[in-house]
């Protein structure tokens, strides 16, 4: 196959985003279908941005700033929350388009370069997370963007350029790469850094590695003038917490499954088999380069609520990319070319149904009837344009334990292994797990700390997981608290109240945090007021 035509190439990029970009923001916002506590999460880092505060030195977050940069400029530039998002995927598309658009003419020839830039292109500017599951929904939408930085920065590292070498320009776009996934999520940086380093050492590409390291060092010398050294030592503190956190040690699979069960086996079976072709092809830098990718593919997805492997399609690509370009045979008598070829087939299937997934979301919101949703905020103005449907703003459901005094349950309740739940003021508190209308149920809290004179500015550290009740209503953020909970008390010193639901979005965090504010010494808490939805609690130091 011949080189691609580079202008043909960079126009077929350019009309992936105005297409599914512009079908995106045509609808006249966001239209989430799900994960709304994900995307309350996502606002309110937006906002605590734009009020000039810094992720890890003003709030606790083990995302890195980049993650949300994009879509706070926007909506510091006048934006309603909902477009802000839109745009910033637009944004990120466009400024990645150069550098996929050269991995596709240096590296690839014919169909593959297309395929490649499509790739990248469709990470960024998707509405839907991966996977099969065919809902609007912007949660880890950081995920999708550091996955799209990492196949320009791996193909460039991995597969030797077709024509002359330009070490200067691959080496600046996999460095500044490489720093932004430092400053997405740091995950991505700790799992392909070294294999790109390793496979840019295989091909004995000094320089390129050399220029690298000069364009990272230099994305951090610009952060560090902007936001300080303590900046990355915020930052590494809040890694260090997270690891540590027992409400939510991982997102999704163990390891081990995320490998060997039967959904991923597959995967792993093709990635370990192509690997190993390419070896005996006698290419060992291309060989040894794609095993060391494969550690940062099963750990990058491991981290990942989901576990969608959305390495596959890359996979495939680079065995296409690095196949023998003769007939060779192995000593088993297979055609290593075919072999490879067959593996990319079996791979491109398997990550088929996630990228056809993230392809048609936009193309999905842009057709589906918008009645029945309101404004995830649940009030009009410049944000309104973030929706979701009434449903699950309002209905609020949650799982409860039936064997309820005089229920005759008693005898089911023994070796029921029952968590416990934490208590309060010595009695035991209720099981209940909010499972629907985070947004309803917060507000309704909120309106009703309001009309009994507890807002009014106040700070209120919430006994949950999440913690935008600030967003609905007159109270402001915690200083230095977490969007998120991972553990610890974090902004609990500029706390004016605790508020400890009845019905928890997780019952674990709200034990951990009660657990850790009792054995606090020089405080006390006090019951002050309690309704059917939360208890609030005076804070004396």
């Amino acid at each position: 196959m011949s080189r691609p035509n580079p202008v043909v190439l960079f126009g077929f990029l350019v009309s992936i985003i105005v297409v599914l970009g512009g079908l995106a923001v045509l609808k006249g916002g966001l239209f989430i279908a799900k994960h709304e506590a994900d995307t309350l999460h996502l606002v309110q880092i937006v906002f605590r941005m734009n009020m000039g505060q810094w992720p890890h030195l003003d709030f606790m977050t083990p995302l890195g700033a980049l993650a949300y940069a994009p879509i706070a400029l926007f909506t510091w530039l006048g934006a309603g929350i909902g477009h802000a998002i839109l745009y910033a995927q637009i944004a990120v598309a466009a400024v990645l388009l150069p550098a996929a658009w050269w991995g596709g003419v240096s590296r690839f020839s014919g169909w593959l370069a297309y395929l490649f830039g499509a790739l990248v292109m469709i990470l960024c500017v998707a509405i839907a997370f991966g996977t099969e599951e065919q809902t609007i929904s912007i949660s880890m939408h950081y995920n999708r963007w550091a996955w799209a930085f990492s196949f320009v920065a791996i193909a460039l590292a991995v597969v030797p350029p077709m024509g002359r070498e330009r070490p200067l320009v691959d080496g600046v776009i996999i460095g500044l790469c490489l720093a932004a996934l430092a400053l997405i999520k740091v995950t991505y940086f700790i799992s392909f850094a070294p294999a790109i380093a390793l496979a840019l050492a295989f091909r004995k590409d000094w320089a390129a590695m050399g220029w690298a390291l000069v364009a990272g060092a230099g994305v951090v010398v610009i952060v560090t003038l902007f936001a300080g050294v303590g900046f990355w030592i915020a930052y590494a503190q809040d890694l260090i917490e997270v690891s540590r956190s027992k409400v939510r040690p991982q997102p999704g699979l163990t390891i081990s499954r995320v490998i060997l069960s039967s959904a991923y086996l597959g995967a792993t079976a093709m990635a370990i088999l192509g690997a190993v072709l390419y070896r005996q092809s006698k290419e060992d830098a291309g060989g040894y380069a794609l095993l060391a990718l494969l550690p940062g593919f099963f750990y990058v997805t491991y981290q990942n609520y989901g576990n969608d492997p959305q390495w596959l399609p890359l996979l495939a690509i680079l065995f296409l990319a690095l196949r023998p370009k003769q007939v060779r045979y192995n000593r088993w008598g297979w055609d290593i070319r075919k072999g490879m070829e067959i593996a990319a087939i079996a791979t491109f299937a398997m990550a088929a149904p996630s990228y056809i997934n993230m392809a048609s979301s936009p193309i999905r919101q842009m057709t589906f009837d918008a009645e029945g949703y309101e404004p995830i905020l649940m009030t009009e103005g410049v944000n309104s344009d973030l929706r979701l449907p009434h449903v699950r703003a309002r209905r609020v459901d949650g799982w409860v334990s039936l064997a309820s005094e005089g229920a005759g349950l008693d005898a089911m309740e023994e070796g029921a292994d029952r968590k416990e739940l934490g208590s309060l003021s010595g009695q035991p508190l209720p099981y209940c797990k909010l499972k629907l209308g985070l947004p309803g149920w917060t507000k309704t809290i909120v309106d009703d700390l309001e009309n009994a004179g507890f807002a009014g500015g106040n700070r209120i550290f919430i006994a949950d997981i999440f913690s935008s009740h600030w967003l609905y209503g007159d109270l402001k953020p915690l200083i230095n608290g977490a969007p998120w909970y991972y553990g610890g008390l974090p902004g609990f010193d500029s706390a004016d109240f605790v508020l400890v639901p009845q019905c928890p979005a997780s019952p674990e965090a709200r034990k951990q945090i009660l657990d850790d504010i009792m054995a606090l010494e020089g405080v006390t808490v006090k019951e002050i007021r309690r309704t059917p939805l939360y208890i609030l609690m005076d804070i004396k130091r």
